[in-house]
């Protein structure tokens, strides 16, 4: 259960705090001075605090202080009258998340607290990418194939040093996991870890969320705002769908990157922090440069180290996996009692090209657990889109005669495109040489696509699944004609 220390010397505060979260599995610990409050911070650890900023006769800024000096990721929401909003904007410079003015909008206070616990949970909950025994697994970064094991390997690698990080993949890949890995195997996981949806955001709002603004900088903005900068000094931040993040954004992002210093919106105060960038898109930053729409100079401060996530059509051997450990944690949110997968749904699973990755296989699976009856999860239980793509055992695919000059036409299609600078033409170049090399596999062995998985030493549901995105139709065989030499 989520835990929250309310500490205030008015039991108003106290009763109607109570009665906002009663319903939310909050754990609520009341203080009304700084001596409980600490015994209450040593004892039960809470993930978050409300405190006034004035408990009598002492300020609440020192009991901060001892907050963040019994546990640096606690994070803290002052509460504060209408005249003391200075005291509580130095206090969030030294740290704290947030600050709410009395009399308290409840609808404002659980608004601020629900975003706080969820920050809490991505810096406190481990993302593993180890096999976890336990009876409640956390978030894990699984695959046991080729591809995972290589980003397991360089989240190894990267995280330990104070290098920013661009993360590429498709949406539903699970970048933000992988941040989050990166986080809490550095050396700066004692200090906050913030993330922000640059795509979520309206454009006229996303520069007051990441680096604050002023009173009266625009319409609206009717107090001061200390942004996500500003509240991760010392930390880490994740700036999520980055490219979506508009041009005048990224001037001033640039700047922090470079020279660690920003004003707020509407400010003229320059302020300097120290964080770490971790930056994650699914868009191709390569073709938004040459159209101009992401700078150049950000793109090459960002990619420290860049990570390329594998989309899950190509990890089909980590498929069984993942449909296991999402099925144990699944079971235990909706109650239900699903045991295993049967053989036959198992190879719908990883038959199916799963464009929303692993996020739509999240989808599904709570999908089909809703609608499965007794201990197994059978295929009549999964969508129908997972069903249009079965096909036999003994299918085969027809191809078109290899010839010798296929090579050099590959070739010609490189020169040209490095020739040209074709936008994204590194994943085009990369899909030529697929639907090259597998039409050579699959002919070597008369089409049959069993055996030329072994050949090319892959799974099955993994070749079917290229074969799906380069359109190469499944069909019933028809002999190839021989190579002409």
């Amino acid at each position: 259960m989520r835990t929250m220390l309310l500490v205030d010397d008015e039991p108003n505060i106290h009763f109607s705090v109570g009665q906002v979260f009663a319903d939310q599995s909050v754990r609520l610990l009341s203080a009304n001075t700084v001596a409980e409050a600490l015994a209450h911070a040593e004892e039960s650890r809470p993930e978050i605090v409300l405190l006034d900023i004035r408990l009598g006769k002492m300020s609440g800024l020192d009991l901060f202080s001892e907050l963040r000096r019994i546990d640096p990721k606690v994070l803290v929401i002052f509460i504060t009258g209408h005249g003391t909003a200075d005291t509580a904007i130095e206090a969030m410079k030294l740290g704290a998340f947030d600050y709410l003015v009395k009399p308290l909008d409840f609808d404002r206070l659980r608004e601020v607290v629900n975003e706080a616990f969820e920050i809490s949970r991505s810096m406190r909950v481990p993302a593993v990418v180890e096999e976890s025994n336990g009876v409640d697994p956390p978030e894990q970064l699984i695959g046991r194939g080729a591809a995972m094991q290589l980003i397991f390997k360089q989240i190894g690698r990267v995280a330990p040093q104070d290098v920013n990080v661009l993360i590429l993949g498709e949406s539903g890949t699970g970048k933000e996991l992988v941040a989050r890995a990166i986080y809490q195997h550095s050396r700066r996981d004692d200090k906050p870890f913030l993330a922000i949806n640059c795509g979520a955001i309206a454009e006229s709002l996303l520069e007051s969320e990441l680096f604050g603004h002023e009173r009266g900088a625009f319409t609206g903005a009717d107090r001061r705002r200390i942004g996500k900068f500003e509240q991760c000094h010392g930390g880490t931040l994740f700036l999520d769908e980055a490219g979506d993040m508009p041009t005048s954004t990224q001037v001033k992002l640039l700047r922090v990157l470079q020279e660690g210093t920003f004003e707020r919106v509407g400010g003229n105060e320059t302020i300097q922090v120290d964080v770490r960038v971790i930056a994650a898109t699914n868009q191709n930053l390569d073709a938004m440069i040459e159209q101009e729409r992401f700078r150049r100079d950000l793109y090459y401060r960002l990619k420290g180290v860049t990570l390329h996530l594998p989309p899950l059509r190509e990890r089909a051997e980590d498929i069984a996996e993942l449909a296991h450990y999402f099925l144990f944690r699944m079971n235990r949110q909706l109650g239900t009692t699903v045991q295993t997968i049967s053989t036959e749904a198992l190879e719908l699973l990883q038959q199916y090209s799963w464009p929303g990755n692993i996020r739509e296989m999240q989808s599904t699976l709570r999908e089909a657990l809703i609608a499965s009856a007794g201990s197994m999860l059978l295929p009549q239980f999964l969508p129908p889109e997972l069903h249009s793509v079965t096909v036999d055992d003994s299918e085969q695919i027809s191809l078109p005669a290899v010839h010798e000059d296929d090579w050099s036409r590959l070739g010609k299609f490189v020169d040209a495109g490095l020739e040209n600078r074709e936008p994204d033409f590194y994943r085009r170049a990369i899909e030529q040489f697929d639907r090259e090399i597998l039409t050579r596999a699959l002919s070597a062995v008369g089409g049959n696509q069993s055996n030329a998985a072994i050949l090319l030493g892959m799974s099955r549901p993994t070749l079917r699944s290229k074969l799906r995105a380069l359109g190469m139709t499944i069909e019933r065989v028809i002999a190839p004609e021989k190579n002409t030499r």
